[in-house]
């Protein structure tokens, strides 16, 4: 959701990095670091003596509700979203559910009949938990899906599944070494049914 159907950056780094300054933490270092990963997971690998890993991680999930200024649909994502049949994809998020409804909808995305969030695993990405779980969902196994995907914990969570994976470039402010498929944004692309009845991502005539 974040990163590849919309942009949450400038909101997300806002929140977190007053959290993080708050706590002595660098920002250089830490916002990378906090991209793609559940609140609680981000917050539990720092160890930081003295805090609650849960209470910080639901006050950070209320804070980033009450702050979804700038959010908005990666270019070409609300119209790829309509060419998919609406029970074939699903959205994986480490984001709580009440914080990936505020941004799906300030972004105008509809929320999909199939929908994972952080509340659903006990391990977040890159742990393969929640792809495989969005697959089941779907109907489908994992080989036979394809992951979009921002961040290195995400594609890591989406090879370890065993899915298809591709790189969404929109909010890379430096290239990611990556083996797979990379698309800057939706725009131009769209998905097609084939006569066997599998989704093909496809470049739209003319685009």
């Amino acid at each position: 959701m974040d990163g590849t159907l919309l942009n949450s950056i400038a909101a997300a780094e806002r929140v977190w990095g007053k959290w993080a300054l708050a706590h002595g933490l660098d920002l250089a270092t830490f916002l990378p670091f906090m991209h793609g990963k559940r609140g609680i997971d981000t917050i539990t690998q720092l160890n930081l003596p003295g805090v609650d890993p849960a209470k910080e991680a639901a006050y950070i999930t209320q804070a980033e509700i009450d702050d979804v200024e700038g959010v908005k649909p990666i270019p070409g994502a609300l119209e790829f979203l309509k060419t998919l049949p609406s029970d074939r994809w699903a959205i994986v998020t480490s984001s709580p559910l009440p914080l990936a409804r505020a941004r799906l909808a300030k972004a105008g995305i509809t929320a999909p009949k199939f929908l994972v969030t952080a509340e659903d695993v006990t391990q977040g990405k890159p742990a393969p938990d929640c792809y495989r779980l969005g697959a089941e969902r779907v109907g489908f196994d994992a080989a036979d899906c394809l992951v979009f995907e921002d961040v290195p914990a995400g594609v890591k969570a989406g090879e370890a599944a065993g899915a298809d994976v591709a790189v969404v470039t929109t909010t890379h402010e430096h290239p990611m070494e990556t083996t797979h498929l990379k698309i800057s944004d939706y725009e131009g692309l769209a998905v097609e049914i084939a006569a066997d009845g599998r989704l093909m991502l496809v470049e739209k005539s003319g685009a």
